[in-house]
């Protein structure tokens, strides 16, 4: 008894205090046997969890050794646990308490365990003699990196990854770990700094074979880790060190390095000449230069990454003699010239071979690449390769992907590519050249293929239904040629199919509705063609489609309601076709439930509407892949719009729980009635046009809950009412048209309100109030459009002579002459308002959609939508950095800026931080104060 009362006297004062007692007395007891022992302990551990549905056969009425992720020994002895990615959401202090001290235990793994808290509290604990590998990567774990020192007590811990956690420096102990590793993974925490790798080092790093310090913030020097001659992997990358690259002298074992996403610079092939076991070397993404490494150790590298430096020259002869190894070579993003070596023909064993976004030139080199037998993935593309495609590239029967885009070759596209029934081809893309000639039929013998694109070339013909067969196909992308004919129905049978993408073709017939069979699509774009009859209602059963795209067409009917089934839909363009009916409510039902993660990875361009009479819309979204960015005037000759406003990225979704539709354009039509209520449930739109139809009614008050709008254009309607005051609630729009309706009354006083120019409200019954003239009361029509003005005046006048005359009838002839002056002063007032109003009035061009406002514009745009040098630029991104593509705002995101009336010309940089924009391979440039005559 008296014990006990001791034991809850303590468990009163502190529960660490209780978990020490707990060990104590439950696991160092004699009397207790160990496979016991590391039963009632993990019984315990699993106590502590708040899901009870975590691990539901560990019980005592199971054996220990077949519960969940435990492994024994022969003596039924706990000796390794793996809970990896089982959600215990416990502190890391109650999880040492109870795993850590099972003595016979030797390999712990909890990767992405929702561990939270700091190492420092098991200083207080024991740990298993014997453990020697702990996995804790993908959790929350905190505190300073030197926290790790109170690992110390587990003395035979060799192997320790805590990548993916919060851990931070500078560290307060100066001194280092303290003891040794074997490995040690401290990738993706928080560690900033210029002097952590001197510090993790400073102890001494003999025993050290694995070394990860990959995706933090690490800066200075990295000269220590020429002590740690035991290295065999070392992983530097995406950290922001700025050096000369480190002497690996006498690493003899060192068989991987990764220095990638840095800025080192220096002589590399000096650095690691000695390193003869080396089988695979990163250095992209750095500042090395010159001519391309010209010595390397040979013999073992199988893995040769050099690409998106500023290496120059030509592809070196001696470069292959690496050849008896070499699996694969990435050159690419460089400034590279010449010719492919013939030398390179010996270099059987290569798989991919890579030298995209460079200056090559000549003709593909066909009989080298024959050669290479082993060749799976020859990328080429964004070079000025000329000639044709040789009819025995089908004779690769290895290659699975064949990548020539973007150079200047023509010619028709291959017969038989695909002649080989064994063929393994997988991704053809062919896009951004010359090819002319139809689309073969052929291609549907490519039974591996997955993704084809051969847009933007002058292709002709018809759409080959053979396509229908290629079971395995993903991606159908043939934008900007001349086909035409129908959409073939055999693509129903594409199950596989996610991106239809046939825009600026002059395609005819109806859409079919047996697309609808292809399930898995989540983008169809096909506008810009000659499509006509109705929407297909069973496009309502694609639950994965995100982007529908049918603008510029002569689609007729209504828009089927059954969209709103499609729960994954965020982006809408159904622009300029003969559209009629009403706007249905059950469209926006799904507004937001996306299915997130289904439309990422496909890089895009957004040509924003310039407001001339010809352009209509908010806006073109276009698949941009493998396309040079300066060739955008090749679309002039099929889109009326000038390249005012241009912005690239790469699509994701940045929903994190749910979304909506995020733009929205269904301007130009016949759509008739009301303006759903509905509308307000869209929470994330940002881009609303519904200008140029025949709605009418009332603006619904319901759209102040679009939080997130920043464009709106209900222009050239029939709306009538007030404006809703619950409009002031859209902080954040920055563009909004009102004008050519019915609307009347006070223009709301407050924010964004006060900020919109005068010709966005023109051209309605009765408005008034800034930017129109000031509300007079009683007199609502008063601060009604411009054409109002005069006849107001002949009113006022005619009133004025009214009330003289019948004054005159009751009036003695001596208050005559009082009437005169009275008329006299009125007819002043009348000028002075007069002048005034003229004064505010607009230019001739004031109903222009999307007017620009200015000459010289500049760039407002928050520099944290960057922040990380590689992260994927997203249009949400975009629309929240610019406003909404306001017209204040400008994002410079190409090679070569678009000078009006000449196609493309160099610009110079004022002022600018470039944004390496690795997903696309692209400088994005920002721009401070750009003269709107050369950009647009």
């Amino acid at each position: 008894m008296k014990s006990q009362s001791i034991f809850y006297t303590h468990f009163s004062v502190s529960s660490d205090t209780f978990f020490l007692l707990f060990y104590l007395f439950f696991f160092l007891s004699p009397s207790v046997s160990a496979p016991n022992n590391d039963l009632q302990q993990l019984l315990s551990f699993k106590s502590l969890l708040s899901d009870t549905t975590q691990l539901p056969n560990w019980s005592k009425t199971n054996n220990l050794c077949d519960f969940t992720g435990v492994t024994c020994n022969t003596n039924s002895s706990v000796v390794s646990i793996d809970l990896s990615s089982n959600k215990i959401n416990l502190d890391f202090q109650k999880v040492s308490s109870f795993l850590f001290t099972l003595p016979y235990l030797q390999t712990l793994l909890l990767k992405n365990s929702n561990i939270t808290g700091k190492i420092s509290p098991l200083a207080r604990f024991q740990c298993s003699s014997v453990l020697t590998k702990m996995d804790l990567a993908e959790n929350s774990i905190s505190g300073p990196v030197s926290d790790i020192f109170s690992l110390s007590s587990c003395i035979k811990l060799k192997s320790l990854n805590l990548s993916g956690n919060l851990l931070e420096y500078p560290a307060s102990d100066s001194k280092g770990l303290g003891f040794y590793f074997e490995s040690l993974d401290l990738s993706y925490n928080k560690i900033i700094g210029p002097n952590f790798v001197p510090w993790l080092l400073s102890r001494g790093c003999s025993e050290l074979v694995y070394l990860s310090l990959k995706g933090n913030k690490m800066a200075g020097s990295v000269l220590d880790v020429q002590d740690c001659k035991n290295l065999e992997f070392l992983d530097l990358s995406s950290n922001n060190f700025s050096t000369g690259v480190p002497k690996f002298y006498d690493f003899m074992a060192l068989n991987h390095l990764d220095l990638s996403s840095n800025k080192f610079y220096g002589d590399i092939s000096d650095s690691i000449s000695t390193c003869k076991n080396l089988t695979f070397l990163n250095i992209t993404h750095n500042l090395f230069g010159g001519g391309l490494v010209p010595v390397l150790p040979s013999g073992n590298l199988k893995y040769l990454y050099l690409s998106a430096n500023g290496f120059q020259g030509s592809l070196p002869n001696h470069l292959s003699d690496l050849c008896s190894s070499l699996v694969e070579l990435d050159v690419s993003g460089n400034s590279l010239s010449g010719y492919v070596p013939e030398s390179f023909g010996a270099c059987s064993s290569l798989e991919l071979f890579d030298i995209s976004r460079n200056n090559f030139s000549g003709k593909l080199p066909i009989d080298t690449l024959l050669k290479l037998s082993s060749l799976k993935k020859m990328l080429f593309g964004f070079n000025t390769f000329v000639g044709g495609l040789s009819e025995n590239l089908g004779k690769m029967i290895n290659l699975e992907t064949l990548d020539v885009s973007s150079n200047l070759l023509n010619g028709s596209v291959p017969v038989g590519i695909c002649q080989d029934p064994k063929n393994s081809l997988k991704v053809l893309y062919l896009q951004n050249n010359e090819f002319t000639g139809p689309v073969p039929d052929s291609l549907g013998n490519c039974s591996k293929l997955e993704s084809l694109d051969l847009s933007f070339n002058y292709l002709d013909g018809t759409i080959p239904s053979s396509l229908g067969s290629l079971s395995n196909l993903r991606d159908l992308i043939l934008w900007l040629n001349q086909l035409h004919g129908v959409i073939p129905e055999e693509l129903m049978y594409v199950k596989t199919l996610k991106n239809l993408i046939l825009d600026f073709n002059e395609l005819s017939g109806s859409i079919p509705s047996s697309l609808s069979n292809c399930t898995s699509l989540n983008w169809i774009s096909l506008s810009n063609n000659q499509l006509s009859g109705e929407i297909p209602s069973s496009f309502g059963h694609l639950t994965n489609l995100a982007i529908l795209k049918l603008g510029n067409n002569s689609l007729t009917g209504s828009i089927p309601s059954e969209l709103g089934n499609c729960r994954s839909l965020i982006w809408i363009d159904l622009n300029t076709n003969l559209l009629n009916g009403t706007i249905p409510p059950a469209l926006f039902k799904q507004s937001g439930n996306i299915a997130a993660e289904l439309l990422t990875e496909k890089p895009y361009g957004y040509i924003k509407n310039d407001g001339s009479k010809e352009c209509h819309g908010a806006g073109n979204l276009l698949e941009f892949g493998g396309i040079r960015h300066e060739q955008l005037n090749r679309i002039l000759t099929r889109h009326p719009c000038n390249f005012t406003r241009v912005y690239w990225g790469i699509t994701e979704p940045t929903f994190n729980n749910n979304g909506s539709i995020i733009f929205l354009d269904l301007s130009y039509n016949k759509l008739e009635g009301s303006l759903p209520k509905e509308l307000g449930s869209m929470y994330y739109v940002q881009i609303l046009n519904l200008g140029h139809n025949e709605l009418s009614g009332p603006i619904p008050p319901e759209l102040g809950k679009m939080r997130y709008a920043a464009i709106l254009d209900l222009s050239c309607n029939r709306l009538n009412g007030s404006i809703p005051p619950t409009l002031t609630g859209l902080s954040i729009l920055g563009d909004i048209d009102l004008s050519n309706n019915h609307l009347s009354g006070p223009i709301p006083e407050s924010a964004p309100f006060d900020t919109f120019p005068e010709y966005r409200f023109l051209n309605n019954t009765g408005l008034c109030g800034y930017p129109l003239p000031r509300c007079v009361s009683g007199a609502s029509t008063k601060s009604g459009g411009q054409n109002k003005k005069s006849s107001r005046g002949q009113v006022s006048l005619a009133g004025s002579v009214a009330m003289g005359l019948l004054f005159s009838l009751f009036c003695i002839f001596g208050l005559i002459l009082i009437a005169v002056e009275t008329r006299k002063r009125r007819k002043k007032k009348e000028a002075s308002l007069e002048a005034y109003m003229e004064s505010r009035s607009h230019s001739g061009t004031a109903n222009s959609g999307w007017k620009l406002t200015s000459a010289r514009e500049a760039l407002s745009i928050n520099l944290a939508t960057f922040e990380n040098p590689l992260r994927k630029l997203t249009f949400a991104d975009l629309l929240e950095a610019t406003n909404g593509f306001h017209n204040d705002t400008l994002v410079l995101t190409m090679f070569k800026g678009i000078h009006a009336g000449s196609g493309f010309d160099s610009l110079s940089t004022v002022g600018a931080d470039d944004v390496q924009f690795a997903a696309v391979g692209v400088d994005m440039s920002i721009k401070e104060d750009v003269e709107m005559g050369n950009l647009g």
